[in-house]
């Protein structure tokens, strides 16, 4: 992966700092979202950011770092979301609402644009060891909302004992990712439905019954 030239990193003392970093890392985000990490220039970063070569050296040490803000910054928009959504999730309504919420999100875009972070996954995983870690750890908390969601489910006697939740949770991201990969290139939502259905019928399947 080519990279910035090599720069001391000052550390943000001021508010202005800050808001400087966050818009670099915003443009940074813009234009890997529309073109990839390989499609990213240092050029197009500072007309967009209105910084200077000298201001980006400044927050960051080379693209590979100003990448890995990158990977942080959409992971944690991510993560938010969904831990906000998942956070509140006690039973298998809960979990279809969820469902639907994504669908719901996925339809407004018509599929464009998949998921931030898998988008991520698919271009780094296997040019950059650092973006993947950040990446797998990313994942891995995200499972571990929906294992937790799974878990309070299983104490209020809704799924049986026998549920596995690590693995439902992996799965349940898998075919999310999987749904949202196809949804974009057909510009459909079905595929996603369809996938997170079956994930969440599997769920289903550890029911109680009254």
């Amino acid at each position: 992966m080519p990279t910035f030239a090599r720069a001391r990193i000052q550390p943000m003392s001021t508010p202005r700092g800050a808001a400087t970093r966050a818009r670099i890392i915003e443009a940074a985000a813009a234009l890997v979202a529309a073109r990839g990490v390989g499609g990213t220039t240092l050029d197009e970063v500072m007309e967009i950011s209105r910084t200077s070569k000298s201001q980006i050296y400044h927050y960051f040490a080379d693209k590979d770092a100003l990448i890995a803000a990158v990977v942080k910054t959409q992971s944690q928009t991510v993560l938010d979301f969904q831990s906000g959504c998942l956070s509140k999730v006690d039973s298998l309504q809960g979990l279809r609402q969820w469902r639907d919420r994504l669908v719901e999100l996925n339809r407004r875009k018509r599929g464009a644009g998949g998921c931030p972070m898998g988008s991520l996954a698919s271009e780094l995983a296997d040019r950059s060891e650092p973006a993947r870690t950040l990446l797998d750890k990313s994942f891995k908390e995200w499972e571990s909302h929906i294992a937790t969601a799974l878990e309070t489910m299983q104490e209020l006697r809704v799924l049986s004992r026998r549920a596995p939740p690590r693995d439902l949770a992996i799965a349940l991201v898998s075919a999310l990712q999987g749904g949202l990969l196809l949804a974009q290139t057909s510009r459909s939502t079905r595929p996603l439905e369809l996938a997170l259905d079956m994930a969440i019928d599997h769920i289903a399947s550890y029911a109680l019954r009254p």
